[in-house]
């Protein structure tokens, strides 16, 4: 998959949130986005999936035009700002009618991806969760199905040591297997420590594309 941005905009309330950006993602590499709150991040993220349609400008994926030739990225998955649960389930029957629509998945796909999150064998219902479970039950939401495009806005919040540590694991596994991933993290070093490249944004425009590839090999 091959995703590219050209010269795409969006304003809300005749306020431009992204204001001419360029950029080009492919798969099996991990992009991040830096930049304060307010900055454009989770905007564009939410561009680039489909989930709001830019005023100018067009994305690509591959040679297909977003919103032109299909509304949604196919085979994505997502965290952005605060996901929905079933409070009154537990993690595993959330994952469970999550993917029903697709039906792509076992119950041991679900099983083993708890595992993976820190959540294996956790029967609470999600109510009874901290933020850092919370957290980490979006991360299995978003990879459990293991999509094509994985968009990550801020994966460490709320977590602690062994949540980041888990985390980190995960979107490295992701890249590996192939996947396309856009993630947006404060923490620097751990944004570095990711990415083979970084956008930065200020005030809704890309100022930076820093390749950090060759850090990598």
């Amino acid at each position: 998959m091959k995703i590219c941005l050209n010269n795409v905009s969006k304003s809300i309330n005749n306020k431009a949130i992204i204001n001419n950006v360029c950029a080009e993602f492919e798969s099996g590499k991990v992009y991040g986005l830096s930049g304060y709150n307010g900055c454009g991040k989770t905007m564009l993220m939410r561009l680039i999936i489909g989930l709001i349609t830019c005023d100018t400008g067009e994305i690509k994926v591959d040679d297909k035009i977003l919103k032109k030739d299909f509304d949604f990225v196919p085979r994505t998955g997502m965290l952005i700002e605060t996901p929905s649960y079933i409070e009154y389930l537990d993690a595993f029957n959330n994952l469970r009618i999550l993917s029903a629509d697709t039906n792509t998945v076992s119950d041991n796909d679900i099983r083993e991806v708890l595992t993976l999150v820190g959540l294996g064998g956790v029967k609470d219902k999600v109510k009874k969760y901290s933020l850092g479970m919370k957290q980490r039950l979006g991360i299995a939401m978003a990879v459990f199905e293991k999509p094509d495009l994985l968009i990550l806005d801020e994966p460490t919040n709320a977590m602690d040591e062994s949540g980041v540590e888990v985390v980190k694991k995960i979107i490295l596994a992701e890249k590996e297997r192939g996947a396309l991933v856009i993630m947006s993290c404060h923490d620097k070093e751990i944004l570095r420590y990711l990415s083979d490249g970084i956008y930065h944004m200020d005030n809704g425009e890309i100022k930076l594309r820093e390749d950090l590839s060759d850090e990598k090999e």
